[in-house]
């Protein structure tokens, strides 16, 4: 084996960041540590959380070494900038000083631990300025170990410094947390990624292609050693080549191409090439829980491309003939039905995980999302209703939304009818002919239309109509309504029709309101469409199906 071969390093240990200047992504960070050690704010305990890979160990050692530089005449003072010229950060760098301590609680989690970690606090350090503590992982300790951690952790010696990393920041007590001053490590963005992986590989004297890069970059998802590992494997692929090809077929972006293809087919109602797309990427060794989240994922974005029309910055970076893939399925697809499939998934999902034969499980949701495809909308129901729909819970019936129903009882009549003052508004609304308010539907409708949205939502819900006469109208009230609802229905439709209108409040037999009556007709549609024998058969299959607005 040659000298060259041993020494190797990969990529993530080589250009592990040494300073903030080689901080990538975490500008905010980078400029509160900065003004901290050069006004000499510093503080005791530093909390570090963020995903696996963004730098958190990395950035404690970074403070360790600036807390502790000393130049290489050994009298400089702490320093943000780089610390390469000093013998104890290079020992430090390469995690054999003897007062930077590093320990990892995932591995020593007990309150024994943590007792041997103070009794060594009170002795100063031995070369340093400051003894560090740097505990990864730190929501790995036992509740003992933390409560024995916080009396020290509260009033440190003025030599010790604590520096925590934890990717589960949820699962340190809120004493700790309180003890500490916190800083949150953001996802690296791909673009920033991408520029850093180009530097390397040009120091490498790697010939990489950009959209190599940008495929390794996005499949990191904001984690920096994710992506250098990623790197790493696809040069051993390509000999220190980094093609797109290679990438992809590293990836298994070609399988999510299938994945793609299986979805539509799926969601088209070809249920019998949806199975045997299944059954062929069973035999290829994909997993049927992944494909399943991978089809999940494609529903997402979907779904994201049909309301953003593909601008979201995400899909825009997306390759070109995955973002043309996913406008054409966007288009193709109903709202409704990318929902209902967006549920089956993601309830698939579960019994996948749950099942003793995944495969068979993925079959069966493959044939739950054909069914499903196949399903009326209920907005289309006894030919009425608009838009297309793909889902047994495609949308909502065109007769209007679910409220309560039931019975509508007419109120007693509390006196006089409600009659409205003839008075001249400063600005004159259009004029209204009565013979055009001849039912509460268009009185609805008319108040709609000259802005009064409220006063019709009101009048939707609570009123009952009893008699309508011209410029005269008899209702009853119902429901939770506003006190002066009939006066201000009548001064309103004296105003649009430009004659004086009277509101009484009856009690006779009244009519459902509009809402009421809207809750019928969908009820009575929704029926309809239970009784379907396409319903029906599918009732056989998957028993309990129920029919929702959802």
């Amino acid at each position: 084996m040659s000298d060259q071969q041993q020494e190797y390093r990969v990529l993530a240990r080589k250009y592990r960041p040494r300073n903030f200047d080689e901080l990538i992504g975490q500008d905010a960070l980078v400029r509160t540590l900065t003004n901290a050690i050069e006004s000499n704010r510093l503080h005791h305990a530093y909390m570090l959380t963020g995903v696996r890979g963004v730098g958190k160990t990395t950035t404690a050692r970074i403070i360790a070494k600036a807390i502790n530089y000393k130049g290489k005449d050994g009298k400089a003072g702490p320093t943000a900038g780089p610390t390469d010229d000093c013998t104890l950060c290079q020992a430090i760098s390469e995690s054999r000083h003897p007062d930077v301590l590093e320990m990892d609680a995932a591995s020593r989690t007990g309150v024994g631990d943590i007792r041997e970690l103070i009794e060594g606090v009170r002795y100063a350090p031995t070369e340093a300025r400051y003894k560090v503590y740097i505990i990864d992982e730190v929501h790995m300790l036992s509740t003992s170990a933390f409560n024995a951690l916080l009396k020290t952790l509260e009033e440190p010696p003025p030599h010790v410094k604590f520096i925590f990393a934890t990717t589960e920041i949820r699962e340190v007590p809120v004493t700790i947390l309180s003890r500490c001053q916190r800083f949150d490590l953001r996802r690296v963005d791909e673009e920033t990624l991408l520029k850093h992986y180009t530097n390397i590989c040009g120091k490498e004297t790697i010939k990489a292609e950009e959209e190599a890069l940008r495929l390794i970059s996005r499949a990191a998802d904001g984690s920096v050693r994710d992506g250098l590992s990623l790197l790493d494997q696809a040069i051993a692929l390509g000999q220190g080549n980094v093609a797109t090809d290679a990438v992809k077929e590293m990836l298994g972006l070609a399988d999510r191409g299938r994945v793609h293809k299986l979805f539509v087919s799926a969601l088209s109602g070809d249920t019998a090439t949806a199975l045997t797309q299944t059954d062929e990427m069973h035999k290829m060794g994909i997993d049927p829980l992944v494909m399943m989240k991978d089809m999940l994922a494609i529903c997402h974005q979907t779904i994201k491309t049909k309301v953003v029309k593909g601008d979201a910055a995400d899909i825009a970076r997306l390759l070109p003939e995955e973002r043309e893939q996913l406008l054409d399925t966007a288009a193709k697809f109903s709202m409704p039905g990318l929902h209902k499939a967006w549920q089956i998934l993601l309830k698939g999902i579960q019994e996948i995980q749950q099942s003793p034969q995944p495969a068979a499980a993925a079959e069966v949701i493959i044939v739950r999302l054909g069914y499903a495809a196949l399903l009326p909308d209920p907005t289309q129901a006894g030919g009425s209703g608009g838009g297309t729909g793909t889902t047994l819970a495609g949308g909502k019936a065109g007769a209007g939304n679910a409220g309560n129903s039931g019975a509508v009882r007419a109120l007693v009549s509390n006196g006089s009818p409600v009659a409205a003052p003839v008075t001249t508004p400063a600005t004159q609304p259009r004029i209204v002919a009565n013979s055009n308010l001849d039912s509460l539907e268009a009185i609805v409708a008319c108040l709609e239309e000259n802005g009064a949205m409220a006063l019709a939502n009101y009048v939707r819900y609570h009123v009952g109509l009893i008699k309508l006469q011209p410029q005269r109208i008899e209702v009853a009230l119902v429901g939770n309504h506003p006190k002066n609802l009939a006066s201000d229905l009548a001064a309103k439709l004296t105003s649009l029709a430009g004659q004086r209108w009277v509101v009484s409040i009856g009690a006779g037999n009244a009519q459902p309101t509009l809402r009421q009556q809207e809750e019928l007709a969908y009820q009575a549609k929704k029926n309809e469409i239970m009784q379907s024998p396409l319903v029906q058969e599918l009732v056989k299959y998957f028993p309990g199906v129920e029919l929702t607005d959802k």
